[in-house]
């Protein structure tokens, strides 16, 4: 029969993990290069700029058809 290993009586032991940083410990060859995120909007201020104009014809459209009608 296996003894059972019983802690009556001792201080529990306390054990604390150590964070590692991701490149904090590498040399520089092994770390990855930092890429900015840097993305290109252009194509969404100029599809918003034609919903604008748009929306101002459509709006002045209205406008005019209000008074003739």
């Amino acid at each position: 029969m296996a003894k059972k290993n019983t802690t009556k009586g001792k201080a529990p032991i306390k054990t604390t993990a150590t964070a590692v940083s991701s490149s904090g410990n590498l040399p520089l060859a092994a770390r990855a290069p930092k890429e900015e995120f840097n993305p290109d909007y252009t194509y969404v201020i100029r599809n918003l700029k034609k919903i604008g104009t748009l929306a101002a014809v459509f709006i002045a459209i209205l406008i005019i058809l209000s008074f003739i009608i």
